[in-house]
């Protein structure tokens, strides 16, 4: 609608985990490395969480992109979590075989053995790849999970999970020593700092396509101040204002459009501050990534 209008070729803020558009901040090349690491060294899991928004399901896609590139992995990726502890293991082994279900729990795992050393056998490691598992509601799974962990060689394990989701996942995994003594890596992406903010938005519009400013320089101290660095709030405040901007024939978005568009926004900022405020931190210094590394889990 207002692409031609500021002379892009496509929309650069839309809430979808397009690879194209990745920024990669040091918390995301962290994840990133750190991800990749489990997988290549074929270790147990690995625990990515993050504040709501702030592209752990981008990560998914791009690891998922990159283990095909590399093509000596198979990958297992469950999308929506909510499902019984068997309906979890039979979709598992569909996505492994492609074939019959197995209905029973242990020809379920004598399937997924089958499965799993024919891969290390072939050459390729098998990795289960867990998005949104904070909205596992069935605990049966977690300890499922576990016991997939318990197909292994002496020397490696034949299967890599990793579990992404939003900061209570970091919760639930901890209220599991079986389950956290097996996570080789963990992680957690806060919202990125106001440089990274200006990086962000600069970068999303160079990728489609702006060959000009479009935003003044006063407004990307504004938009991380009402977005708390978190990506899919950046991209919702800045569609908003190309929306808004076409509309008012502005030339460049200023300061009082990002103002505007915040009050206009459902989420208050005193509810924001409650969200994302990092844990332990007084409301008023609650910012993204002021906080030192003693916020994330070792």
């Amino acid at each position: 609608m207002y692409t031609s209008y500021w002379g892009l070729k496509e929309k650069p803020f839309e809430n979808t985990p397009d690879p194209k558009f990745i920024y990669y901040s040091q918390q995301h090349e962290e994840a990133m490395a750190r991800m990749l690491y489990v997988v290549r060294e074929h270790k147990g899991a690995a625990l990515l969480t993050g504040e709501y928004g702030c592209g752990k399901t981008l990560m998914s896609r791009i690891l998922k992109a990159e283990l095909q590139e590399e093509n000596k992995y198979q990958g297992v990726f469950v999308l929506d979590p909510r499902l019984t502890g068997i309906e979890f293991l039979q979709e598992i082994a569909y996505q492994l075989s492609g074939g019959a279900i197995p209905q029973t729990k242990i020809e379920i795992f004598h399937t997924l053995n089958k499965l799993l050393c024919a891969n290390h056998t072939s050459g390729k490691h098998t990795v289960l790849v867990i998005d949104e598992a904070q909205s596992i509601k069935n605990l049966d799974i977690f300890e499922e999970l576990r016991l997939l962990l318990n197909f292994q060689l002496d020397n490696a394990f034949l299967l890599t999970i990793i579990l992404l989701g939003s900061s209570e996942l970091k919760y639930m995994v901890a209220s599991m020593p079986q389950l956290v003594q097996r996570m080789g890596v963990r992680y957690h992406i806060n919202g990125l700092n106001e440089w990274e903010t200006k990086e962000y938005i600069q970068h999303r519009l160079k990728i489609a396509g702006a060959e000009r400013q479009l935003f003044a320089e006063e407004t990307y101290h504004e938009i991380y101040l009402c977005s708390y660095g978190v990506p899919r709030r950046i991209n919702t405040m800045c569609d908003l204002a190309l929306l808004v901007g076409y509309s008012n024939n502005l030339k460049m978005i200023d300061k009082q459009t990002i103002l505007d568009i915040n009050e206009d926004m459902d989420l208050p900022k005193s509810e924001i501050e409650h969200i994302y405020q990092p844990s332990g931190m007084p409301a008023s210094l609650g910012r993204p990534n002021d906080q030192d590394q003693s916020s994330q889990i070792p």
